[in-house]
């Protein structure tokens, strides 16, 4: 358990930037492993799902559990994505974001990485995949950015009436 959690912090400081393997994953953690493969497969901690480790490039996937742990205790990490306050109510109900909606994005984010879509003050709205890198989301005025995964609300009915 020592060796493995060891790994996936390596893994998180890899993937996010430094210090975010331990602030993400204390002792505490639970692994899951995949009955076929015995591998790795899904990071819990206290009952919930924090991460995913991906088997086709072993890398994480993360939770927005795993997100606003991130978001709290290393903002300096690299793979936040800032959008337009006046589109944060969609993307935190699993709306994808658009290029002409970031305001900011960190510069190492590449197409396929894992991002956090955070607001203009900093609340984490959803976790998905980038789909372009974070030059072309600034420089791009159409286009999906991030596919976003789980936002942090669940949809309501008023809010696709509005829309």
């Amino acid at each position: 358990m020592e060796n493995e959690l060891a790994k996936i912090r390596t893994i998180a400081d890899y993937q996010f930037g430094k210090n975010v393997g331990s602030n993400l994953f204390p002792e505490n953690v639970r692994l899951e492993h995949s009955p076929r493969t015995g591998r790795i497969r899904f990071i819990n901690l206290d009952g919930e799902r924090l991460a995913t480790l991906r088997p086709t490039d072993g890398l994480l996937s993360l939770s927005v559990k795993a997100a606003k742990l991130i978001a709290e205790n290393v903002p300096s990490a690299h793979c936040f994505v800032i959008v337009k306050n006046d589109v944060s109510k969609y993307i935190a109900v699993g709306g994808d974001v658009f290029a002409v909606h970031v305001v900011k994005v960190d510069s190492e984010i590449r197409a396929g990485d894992e991002a956090i879509v955070v607001d203009e003050e900093g609340k984490v709205l959803a976790v998905g995949k980038a789909t372009i890198s974070s030059a072309e989301m600034t420089a791009f005025k159409s286009g999906v950015a991030i596919k976003v995964r789980h936002g942090t609300e669940k949809k309501s009915d008023s809010l696709i009436e509005k829309s």
